[in-house]
């Protein structure tokens, strides 16, 4: 197997763990404020990668690396799941995959911008058909939104690109795994002081649910992911392999369907399949 198909490999490994994302977000906050969830999963995360940078002898990064990390753990640490995690206390995690579909057109963006991509001009075509596709889906199927919630929204997903353009553009020297566990290290301080003021005060009150919630969102989501998500776009390519994210939402529906028995709809099916063939394309032109 060619570098570029372990990329995209990789890559949908990294998605399909990142589908269940914002489900469990949903639910964590249904106990856990936005900043105590944000900087816990945070503070878990840092905690588990610090142990496998130890345990494995990892060198520290250099001093030129540090803005880069710096950057990455503003956009992926602390940006994402705080602005996501607000905005989804005024709207559905349903609603919130209008946006998730403009997140592979962002990251594309920013991989010119900051990973000196160049992809051809039909690329965008592709990009710009499939965001537009997962958009449409869910905006029919998510009933009306709040604009605060949808502004949160918009500024998260800005900013996840951003940091994963930038993370996929380290990883290429770094390594995948050791660009989000030192940016969770380098987190951590402000982060532990966060979790620490913004504690529940009472534990008692806390359902499995959310514990399960926290517990995802921290090992999996801001940790494990990653790990593939990195390796993913380093050896496929930041604006290609970035497209799979159209796919995520509907693994999530497909999740809800399989765990929750949720009816999947018709429209579902045909709108994944015409996403698959604009991911496709994107691949064939990145």
């Amino acid at each position: 197997m060619d570098r570029t198909m372990r990329g995209w490999g990789s890559g949908l490994v990294g998605v399909i763990i990142f589908s269940g994302s914002l489900p469990a977000t949903r639910v964590a906050v249904g106990d856990f404020s936005p900043l105590f969830l944000t900087s816990a999963r945070a503070v878990i995360a840092a905690l588990l990668g610090a142990a496998f940078l130890v345990l494995l002898r990892q060198a520290k990064p250099g001093r030129r690396d540090l803005a880069s990390l710096a950057m990455v753990a503003l956009g992926v640490v602390v940006g994402f799941p705080l602005l996501t995690a607000l905005a989804l206390q005024h709207i559905t995690s349903a609603h919130s995959i209008v946006f998730i579909g403009l997140l592979p057109l962002a990251t594309a963006i920013f991989g010119v911008l900051r990973g000196g991509e160049r992809p051809k001009s039909v690329f965008w075509l592709f990009s710009g058909f499939g965001a537009a596709t997962v958009a449409g889906f869910a905006l029919f199927n998510s009933g009306l939104g709040s604009l605060t919630g949808d502004l949160l929204m918009v500024a998260a997903v800005l900013l996840c690109g951003f940091g994963y353009a930038e993370g996929a553009a380290l990883s290429r020297r770094v390594g995948g795994w050791q660009v989000i566990s030192w940016a969770l290290l380098l987190s951590l301080p402000m982060m532990a002081t966060v979790a620490l003021v913004t504690m529940p005060e009472s534990w008692s009150g806390i359902g499995a649910p959310a514990w399960l919630g926290l517990a995802y969102v921290s090992v999996f989501s801001m940790l494990i992911g990653f790990v593939f998500w990195y390796r993913g776009l380093a050896l496929g390519g930041i604006a290609g392999v970035g497209q799979l994210q159209l796919l995520q939402p509907f693994f999530g529906l497909a999740l809800a369907g399989l765990l929750l028995h949720e009816p999947v709809a018709w429209t579902m099916i045909a709108a994944t399949g015409l996403v698959v063939l604009f991911v496709a394309g994107a691949k064939r032109f990145a």
